[in-house]
């Protein structure tokens, strides 16, 4: 886990009274060890090959914690579950393209996504803070080829499928 993420989490909890814990220092490394996004299930799953002890509520809890510390962003990719990104403190303007047959999430940035933003919020008298974009849209593969590899691997390590509409 890089320092930098770590002195302020160290910094948040020591304002807020709270104490360092080996178990928040599992999940933070968890969390941060991956460039991925993840619900609280699975980085429950993924905390327990580790650390045994660490419950599901100090997952929930943590989760929180990092979140109000502005480490991680909760957002919608519209499968009716709260999903984690822990990568928007690098790129903090980016977006989400998200496959609907598979699940597959794929990031990306556009400067002019970035300059409109500005034109708009600023022409309807707001300052732009953040900006995040989802577009959900099917993926090419199935269409193209009859078979998606994503969603042959989603199914196979059991992740979850977004819900069609």
């Amino acid at each position: 886990m890089d320092s930098a993420i770590q002195a302020r989490l160290d910094d948040f909890i020591r304002r807020k009274g709270l104490r360092r814990t080996s178990q928040r220092d599992v999940i933070a490394k968890a969390i941060f060890s991956k460039d991925e996004h993840f619900t609280a299930e699975e980085l429950f799953d993924r905390v327990r090959k580790t650390d045994s002890d660490t419950s599901r509520a100090t997952v929930y809890r943590t989760l929180g914690l990092l979140v109000e510390a502005d480490l991680l962003r909760e957002i919608d990719l519209g499968d009716n579950q709260t999903t984690y990104d822990p990568n928007f403190l690098d790129k903090p303007s980016h977006n989400h393209l998200v496959c609907i047959d598979c699940g597959k999430v794929v990031e990306f940035e556009d400067s002019h996504l970035d300059v409109l933003n500005d034109c708009v919020t600023r022409r309807l008298g707001f300052k732009p803070i953040r900006q995040s974009i989802k577009i959900e849209a099917n993926c090419e593969q199935l269409r193209l080829k009859g078979r998606c590899p994503n969603l042959i691997a989603t199914r196979l390590t059991g992740k979850r499928l977004r819900k069609k509409r």
